[in-house]
C-alpha cells in the first residue's frame, strides 16, 4: 500500500550544513569561497559556542557552510566533535563533515610559498606547527563523511572536486577515478585500489616508451593481453553492482584508483576505461592522472 503523501514534506526537509575542517593550509578557505558561489550561505572562523545559537536563530532556508579549524578562538577537538554530535543529532540538518587533508610535506611547502607563521607555531618552525596540528585534528578526521586529499590537487582541481561534490545537482553519486603509480605510493583517502602490474607493460615497446595509456596505442596493447577482458569485465561489473548500494547507504563520494610500476601505461588505460564505461551508463564521474600530471607541473 502505498505510504500517504505529507502535506510538511517540504516544510520537514533536511537542510544539508557543510562543516568544512582539516590542517591550515590544506584548502580550507578555497572550498568555503566555491560553496557560497554555490548557493551556500558561508561563515567562517565561527566560534564553536555560537554554533548551537546560530542554527536555532536562522530560519535556515538554504544550505550552510561553516569552516572550522584550529584557528577558531575556541577551538578544541573535543568542542568540536560535540557540536558534530549535535548537529548530526537534529533531524533537519543534514550535516555533511568535508575534512580537507594534505601531506605534511605539502602543508610545511605551501607555507614556505607563502611566508605565513603557522597558527600552531607562530615563533616557531613551522614544521611544529604542521606536526602539533595533525595531532590536534585526527580525530576530527576519523569523523568526516568526506575526505579529499589535497596533496596532488592544484586550486582548480580543488574547485572541481568541490562543484562535483555538492552542486545542487541531486544525491547523485560522484565517482572519481584516477591512476598511479606505485613507485610515488597510493594515493591517500581512495576507496578502490587496483593493482594493475600484472598486465603486459608497453613500457617495453619502444614505440609505445613515451606515450600514455590516453592513447589508442598503448590501450590496444594493453587490452591485447589474454588476462585483462576477464578482469576487466568482473572488475566492471563489481562497480556497477556496489554504485547503488552505495547510493542507497548515502554516499555522496567514491575513489576508485589504479596502479601500476610508472603510472603512465596500464593504470591510465585501465582509468580511462573504466571512467568512459561508467559515463555511458549515466554517471557522474571526473577522471585525474596523478603522474601525468606531475609531469606537466615540472
Amino acid at each position: 500500500m502505498p505510504t500517504p503523501r505529507s502535506d510538511t514534506t517540504e516544510q520537514t526537509a533536511a537542510v544539508t550544513i557543510v562543516l568544512v575542517t582539516g590542517p591550515s593550509g590544506a584548502g580550507r578557505t578555497t572550498a568555503i569561497n566555491v560553496l557560497e558561489d554555490l548557493g551556500f550561505e558561508a561563515i567562517d572562523n565561527l566560534p564553536l559556542r555560537l554554533i548551537p545559537d546560530l542554527l536555532q536563530t536562522q530560519s535556515l532556508s538554504r544550505p550552510m557552510a561553516l569552516g572550522l579549524d584550529s584557528r577558531n578562538r575556541d577551538f578544541s577537538p573535543a568542542g568540536l566533535l560535540d557540536v558534530i554530535a549535535e548537529m548530526s543529532a537534529r533531524s533537519n540538518l543534514d550535516l555533511k563533515v568535508l575534512y580537507l587533508d594534505a601531506s605534511p610535506d605539502v602543508l610545511l611547502r605551501r607555507y614556505s610559498e607563502t611566508r605565513r607563521r603557522h597558527p600552531l607555531a607562530p615563533a616557531e618552525d613551522p614544521e611544529l606547527g604542521v606536526t602539533r596540528e595533525m595531532e590536534l585534528m585526527a580525530s576530527i578526521r576519523d569523523q568526516a563523511d568526506i575526505l579529499l586529499d589535497t596533496s596532488d590537487m592544484n586550486i582548480h582541481q580543488l574547485k572541481a572536486d568541490i562543484e562535483r561534490l555538492f552542486a545542487p545537482q541531486g544525491r547523485a553519486l560522484a565517482v572519481s577515478v584516477q591512476s598511479f603509480s606505485y613507485k610515488r605510493g597510493v594515493p591517500r583517502s581512495v576507496d578502490m585500489v587496483f593493482d594493475c602490474r600484472f598486465l603486459n607493460n608497453p613500457y617495453w615497446e619502444p614505440a609505445l616508451r613515451e606515450l600514455d595509456g590516453r592513447t589508442d596505442a598503448v590501450q590496444s596493447y594493453v587490452k591485447n593481453d589474454q588476462r585483462f577482458p576477464a578482469f576487466y569485465q568482473q572488475l566492471l561489473g563489481l562497480i556497477r553492482h556496489l554504485l547503488p548500494a552505495y547510493r542507497e547507504e548515502g554516499k555522496s563520494h567514491l575513489s576508485i584508483a589504479f596502479g601500476c610500476t610508472g603510472g603512465q601505461h596500464r593504470s591510465v588505460t585501465l582509468a580511462e576505461t573504466l571512467a568512459k564505461d561508467l559515463a555511458e551508463d549515466g554517471q557522474q564521474v571526473s577522471i585525474r592522472h596523478r603522474e601525468l600530471q606531475s609531469q606537466r607541473q615540472k
